[in-house]
């Protein structure tokens, strides 16, 4: 949706909605980001969205549009890897962090942020997690198709996965898995580069004997600083 009133300047649609690492994918060169909606608003003030979904796009140039009016749908289409939509601000040609302007947001009312209502900043957090019974594939995450509700007592690992997004050098992320008989595994991975999107995973093999049956709890925490800034919780259960 447009994020303030504006006239269209430009529209792209038409480009394949495909990971720009795929051998099919198309040469990119100058359409890094896919199909996309420029919006002109007053004062200087540009509003840039791409990623978008082939053959979703609403406007075309020229357009007027208010604040909210739908543009398109969120896709795979550019040098992306993951669906999602870019959402970049421009003052006079200059790229705005709409969260911390500085002074470019003296124009507006707004104050310290360019959001007419506040919106939360998420500087890293963790999408899911899940169990198996061996390491997922990262499509399978991705898809939501990794997580397992239940596995036999003769699985031959039983593995915690965390999915997450935002990640920075120093972060950590921790591995707990608990059941009836108490601590299965608890693990700690710390990460050393900025990541738009990542999993780790971490488990234990079965020995000898099958695995106890019954619920088996585990907890993915991403910790930043000694704080931790989120959590996810998840539950398998084994049958005997």
């Amino acid at each position: 949706r447009a994020a303030a009133p504006g006239v269209v300047r430009a529209m792209r649609d038409g480009m394949p909605d495909i990971p720009f690492t795929d051998p099919d994918a198309p040469d990119l060169t100058d359409r890094s980001c896919g199909n996309a909606v420029i919006i002109d608003h007053a004062g200087g003030w540009q509003t840039r969205y791409c990623h978008l979904r082939r053959d979703s796009v609403l406007v075309r140039s020229g357009d007027s549009v208010a604040a909210g009016t739908p543009i398109g749908q969120v896709g795979l289409s550019g040098k992306t890897e993951f669906e999602h939509l870019h959402v970049s601000v421009h003052h006079d040609g200059q790229v705005v962090d709409p969260f911390q302007p500085g002074e470019a947001a003296t124009c507006g009312e707004t104050g310290e942020t360019l959001w007419s209502v506040p919106v939360p900043y998420l500087p890293g957090g963790l999408i899911a997690a899940g169990f198996a019974a061996e390491v997922p594939e990262f499509r399978q995450i991705k898809s939501g198709t990794a997580h397992r509700d239940s596995l036999p007592a003769t699985a031959p690992a039983l593995v915690l996965w965390g999915h997450m997004f935002g990640s920075r050098p120093g972060d950590l992320l921790r591995f707990d898995i608990t059941g009836e008989t108490g601590t299965v595994l608890s693990r700690t991975f710390q990460l050393d580069r900025t990541q738009a999107r990542l999993f780790r995973a971490t488990g234990r093999k079965r020995g000898a004997a099958p695995w106890t049956a019954g619920p088996y709890t585990g907890i993915v925490r991403l910790i930043r600083n000694g704080q931790e800034i989120d959590r996810q919780t998840n539950t398998v259960t084994i049958r005997d």
